[in-house]
């Protein structure tokens, strides 16, 4: 059933490029004149920078159990409560959390690692996106998933995934190769028991796979540009997809199987905003006003 306010998630690994989607939505979203409440994922972790590290400190045997893709770790029971109540009313809270990328926030003296106050979602949007880790996540206790219109999920093949986050947490966020390895490794196991299965839930999966070597992706390399990569989309329902548009559309695109659309990597942006474009058109005039 079509809802007044809907609802769409972007989920996948850290460092997988959820943010590169968000942006593309953005984009899209200015262009259409749609106004949307932006969620950031990560302002639902349950601890701050300091406070996981002081937990940490005392207890440093619960550093793979509070892994920020674990459910202890983050405020899930508050994520599902905001889907919830915004897909009924379009009003929430939300806040932000600091970056080292927030280049603005810091400078006006917020702390990286840091959260905002919570605030209400302003009043007047159209939709909401959530970007972040558990867009699709579904356990004994919580089912995020249910609440979303929309469920994109971004995940490039392992090996690239794990050099995307090591390029942009040494480059952009400050820390150590082997402080990130580290944390690849220790979080494995929440990688694949929460991050993995909402893959299989979302309607669009975009993966994208490198054409260079990438077999050790803890040895220090550069990450394959776009023009180095082809990207696989994958749709749940095929059947509301016009493939042939989008084949003659994207140069040198073709279909794989019958369900997913292979695209050069230099043209994803030009590939996402056909496909999604038309679905966010489509959830906005299906909405039912009351």
């Amino acid at each position: 059933m079509s809802r007044e306010f809907p609802i769409i998630a972007v989920t996948g690994s850290s460092g997988a490029g959820t943010t590169t989607v968000k942006r593309t939505f953005e984009r899209m979203f200015a262009r259409e004149d749609v106004h949307a409440a932006f969620i950031d994922g990560d302002a639902f972790h349950r601890y701050s920078r300091a406070e996981l590290a002081e937990i940490l400190q005392v207890e440093p045997e619960r550093k793979a159990e509070l892994s920020h893709f674990s459910v202890d770790a983050n405020l899930i029971e508050r994520l599902d409560g905001l889907f919830q109540e915004y897909g009924e009313s379009g009003k929430g809270t939300y806040r932000h959390y600091i970056h080292a990328e927030d280049k603005r926030m810091i400078e006006a003296g917020w702390q990286v690692g840091t959260f905002t106050d919570w605030q209400p979602i302003p009043s007047g949007t159209d939709l909401m996106l959530y970007e972040g880790l558990h867009g699709g996540l579904v356990t004994h206790e919580y089912d995020i998933a249910r609440h979303v219109d929309m469920l994109i999920g971004v995940a490039p093949t392992i090996n690239l995934e794990w050099l995307q986050k090591i390029d942009r947490d040494t480059k952009l966020r400050g820390y150590s190769q082997e402080a990130v390895i580290d944390t690849i490794l220790g979080r494995m196991q929440d990688y694949v028991r929460y991050i993995q299965p909402q893959l299989s839930r979302t309607h669009i999966n975009f993966q994208r796979v490198p054409t260079v070597d990438t077999s050790n992706p803890f040895e220090l390399q550069d990450v394959p540009n776009d023009g180095e990569s082809f990207v696989v989309i994958r749709f749940r329902d095929p059947s509301a997809v016009d493939f042939p548009y989008l084949v003659t559309m994207i140069h040198d695109a073709f279909m794989s199987r019958p369900n997913t659309l292979v695209v050069p990597g230099a043209r994803l942006s030009l590939a996402m905003d056909l496909i999604l474009a038309p679905q966010v058109r489509q959830l906005l005039s299906q909405r039912r006003f009351r």
